[in-house]
């Protein structure tokens, strides 16, 4: 519900903060000041107004830009619980082959566990799964599956945001 909300309510938030101050590197569309984040804990000027993305989106999307070909290249993409900060941008993106996976995001492709997915082994160049490890109770099936259908040479962005505890995940 929250994802169909934020079509709504996103055009008006962009107008009205519309300013100089940030960029948001993801569309580089400029504001006075970025809205307030955070469960429990609000963090203040956070949240990008025309991507909502967070400062974690932004920091990957200029790692993928500046430090690798991931723009530059054709690449077959698997995309899990995809964030709306990346998933308008990577749709519009001719040379990618894009698919998206979750249990239940309305904005994902191809409803499927982590833990079996329904791809073919070495299918995918990049797999990016961020904030979805943690929970997950086998998460070592799940990165079994990752690397079984992550092409050798492949490339994974798969964090998280809960510390490792005494597990080995690689």
């Amino acid at each position: 519900m929250l994802i169909k909300l934020s079509y709504v309510a996103q055009p008006f938030l962009v107008l009205f903060l519309k300013g100089t101050t940030y960029t948001d590197p993801i569309d580089g569309k400029s504001f006075r000041k970025f809205l307030p984040y955070g469960y429990g804990k609000q963090r203040e000027n956070v949240l990008s107004p025309s991507t909502l993305s967070l400062e974690r989106h932004r920091l990957l999307w200029l790692y993928l830009k500046n430090e690798t070909d991931f723009f530059s290249t054709p690449k077959k993409v698997l995309h899990f619980a995809p964030e709306q900060a990346f998933h308008k941008q990577f749709k519009k993106i001719k040379h990618f082959d894009y698919v998206t996976t979750d249990l239940n995001s309305p904005i994902a492709m191809v409803k499927a566990d982590i833990c079996k997915l329904p791809f073919e082994s070495d299918s995918f160049d990049v797999i990016l799964c961020n904030h979805v490890l943690e929970h997950i109770l086998d998460d070592t099936k799940a990165m079994q599956e990752l690397y079984r259908v992550m092409r050798p040479g492949g490339m994974g962005d798969l964090s998280n945001s809960t510390r490792f505890k005494s597990r080995d995940y690689f």
